[in-house]
């Protein structure tokens, strides 16, 4: 890695550490500079504007999501299994990720999901990735013999959202000790709800 690009990375860790204290919207390009011991002028060298700097997070957000998440589930056995590992990682990817606060990737659909412009198309076509790759992986438990073949993926995507949503609620504004515990048998549910007879232990 080159200078230049270290300098990127150093910049958008910090970037990605405000966000998840703070939100998206208290990234500026001076308290960046205060928090990274960067020039304001260094800083314009790497990003040209404070919505370049924030859509930049925003995409490091993803790629720290897709490889604490993602990468990890594929090599659990296809199926229902894949579909356990994605959720416990959604679940856990802050801790995994040495993201010291909530999901920065939440934090942001909250704060620009009625502002339209860059942010909110970054987001939109993140979720829109990961709805695909859980598309995809229901389609194959369904192939695996693990789903029933009538499940409606859209609506079984959706409910999986709304557990994960639930216990970022629960978790981060309710200090719900059980929110983990809440979301895991919520999750149970919704398996067996579409499972084969005879399919999951």
């Amino acid at each position: 890695m080159g200078k230049g690009e270290h300098t990127r990375t150093v910049i958008l860790e910090a970037a990605l550490a405000q966000a998840s204290e703070s939100g998206f919207e208290s990234l500026t390009i001076g308290s960046l500079a205060e928090r990274t011991g960067l020039s304001k002028s260094g800083l314009f060298a790497h990003f040209g504007s404070r919505e370049e700097l924030q859509c930049a997070a925003i995409d490091m957000a993803a790629q720290l999501f897709a490889d604490t998440v993602m990468k990890p589930a594929f090599a659990a056995p296809r199926g229902v299994p894949r579909l356990w590992a994605m959720f416990e990682g959604w679940l856990e990817w802050t801790q995994r990720g040495g993201l010291a606060h909530g999901c920065p990737i939440h934090a942001a659909s909250v704060e620009y999901d009625d502002r339209p412009g860059p942010m909110r198309d970054r987001l939109v076509g993140h979720y829109r990735l990961l709805q695909q790759a859980l598309d995809k992986a229901v389609r194959i438990a369904i192939d695996a013999g693990h789903l029933r073949a009538d499940l409606d993926i859209e609506q079984f995507i959706f409910d999986m959202f709304a557990i994960v949503l639930g216990y970022y609620h629960a978790a981060r504004l309710m200090d719900d000790a059980r929110a983990g515990e809440r979301a895991r048998a919520a999750f149970a549910r919704l398996l067996a709800d579409f499972a084969v007879p005879g399919a999951l232990p």
